[in-house]
């Protein structure tokens, strides 16, 4: 593809060099610069891609986007700037290098995702469940999908492995270029606040935009929630006017969401009045009667969270065109997410829950869920707090599992760079004297999961919070392999 198509949108400031020189591959790291690459530089937080240039320019790159006022453009082909070649690459700068490359991939990839019916959640808790949900019912429904999430990307039926919630700009278009290659015919996708506010999903054509709720989370980032509710309100504002925004009415943050938004607003609720509603009628640990839209539905899921995530993902089909009777039947199928309130039966009648809650909102969804569903047993939560995140969370990690759960066992949870005592003592800050006297402390998680099941009495109730489907623990800068499943089950046959 010719460097003029790839930049035919991007606000160009200045070029030097030819337009028409033939790209073959994009990227914004400088290690995988090929010959024929187009390189953009990008100021990262912890490193600047212009630094970088020379090394691309080495290693082949045929042509560089850079940011105004981080990098002075050379005068026209000055072989100079491109020690050892025969060539001297084209220089596109731009005002904002985030951006383009946003826009650039869009382009290079043949705007995939204008090919597709591109789905998009964002919000504090349920993100996950919701896409995966959502991509298991279309598949249900007869039609070929993909999935962008925490867990897993999947093109059709092809897993692939992913680490953020939001990839970068390059590799979600050539995901989605991948999805189209393979006929998939709609593609959900989670979509976080850093990646609205870091230009990841600028340039997507989203069919709809759902909102779930808005929490506390991510403020080690954004620093102040006002900040983090303008990030996700931007993704609603740049929805086209064809699209659909589908908000949570019972959130006080969905209608400022979509204040702005060009998109037909559509709303669901739990509690009250809106154009599509569930009201939960019974539940037990195996499920949950629910009544959406005034019909009654088991699901395989429980909760109250799970309530708001059925009833989102069966408002967005019906909204995108599917029969709402075929919907509901589909629905009474479908299991949650990986590591989302997964119980795990032991011996001593025990049940032990694996969830990922790692907010406040969200520790206190799936508490309320498990007291609700069995009050006269023994409630235990075990729980920590990553280290490097956002450390005010903490305390109010403490005082929810404090005044929803008999012992609490605190410990830690991906402590990476920080020292796991310390993100501890942050925790116990937010207890009183009532909620230390019935915690234990235990820095090892795996000695906390094992002591937390072996000093259980019978018939309790285990709740194994913030790692949920993740299968490693970060401690300093190394990954090493952790599957709570796994120590559950190996525990359970000491007591056999």
């Amino acid at each position: 593809m010719k460097l003029s198509e790839i930049i035919r949108n991007l606000d160009i400031l200045r070029m030097e060099g030819k337009a028409d020189v033939e790209i073959n591959s994009i990227c914004s790291d400088s290690r995988k610069v090929q010959p024929g690459s187009l390189f953009i530089a990008v100021k990262g937080y912890a490193s600047d891609g212009h630094a970088y240039i020379p090394q691309a320019i080495e290693k082949g790159a045929v042509a560089i986007i850079v940011e105004e006022g981080a990098y002075a453009l050379p005068s026209a082909n000055n072989k100079a700037d491109a020690p050892g070649r025969a060539y001297a690459p084209s220089f596109v700068q731009v005002a904002n290098s985030r951006k383009a490359v946003a826009l650039a991939a869009d382009a290079f990839y043949g705007h995939p995702s204008g090919k597709l019916t591109l789905v998009g959640i964002t919000g504090t808790n349920g993100k996950t469940t919701t896409v995966t949900l959502l991509y298991n019912l279309f598949r249900e429904l007869g039609y070929s999908c993909g999935l962008l999430s925490t867990i897993a990307n999947y093109v059709g039926e092809e897993r692939l492995e992913t680490e953020n919630t939001t990839v970068d700009p390059i590799t979600l278009n050539s995901l989605l270029a991948r999805m189209v290659g393979k006929g998939c015919e709609y593609c959900f996708m989670e979509v976080s606040s850093i990646g609205v506010e870091q230009e990841r999903v600028t340039g997507l054509e989203f069919a709809m935009g759902i909102f779930s709720n808005l929490t506390h989370d991510h403020l080690d980032y954004h620093k102040t929630f006002a900040e983090y509710l303008r990030c996700k309100k931007l993704f609603f504002d740049n929805l086209p006017k064809k699209a659909i925004a589908l908000i949570n009415a019972d959130d006080k943050n969905g209608p400022v969401m979509v204040q702005n938004t060009r998109a037909k607003v559509v709303t669901y609720s739990v509690t009250g009045l809106a154009d599509h509603t569930a009201r939960m009628m019974e539940q037990n640990f195996d499920g949950m009667l629910l009544k959406i839209d005034g019909v009654d539905t088991w699901c395989r899921l429980i909760g109250r969270h799970n309530a708001y995530n059925l009833l989102t993902i069966y408002s967005t089909a019906v909204c995108l065109g599917a029969d709402p009777t075929e919907v509901l039947v589909a629905l009474s199928k479908l299991e949650s997410a990986p590591g989302r309130l997964e119980n795990l039966h032991g011996p001593k009648g025990l049940s032990v829950i694996v969830d990922y809650a790692h907010t406040p909102d969200a520790l206190e969804n799936v508490l309320v869920t498990l007291r609700d569903i069995a009050p006269e047993r023994m409630l235990i939560c075990l729980f920590g707090c990553g280290g490097d995140r956002d450390k005010t969370k903490r305390p109010e990690m403490a005082q929810v599992a404090q005044k929803l759960a008999d012992r609490l066992v605190i410990t830690s949870d991906n402590p990476r760079t920080e020292v796991p005592e310390a993100i501890i003592e942050d925790i116990k800050a937010g207890l009183d004297s009532k909620g230390l006297a019935k915690s234990l402390i235990i820095t090892d998680r795996r000695e906390a999961i094992r002591t937390a099941i072996l000093t259980a009495p019978e018939n309790a109730t285990i709740l194994l919070a913030g790692k949920g489907h993740e299968t490693y623990q970060v401690i300093g800068h190394e990954k090493t392999h952790f599957d709570e499943k796994e120590i559950v089950t190996q525990t359970f046959k000491l007591i056999s």
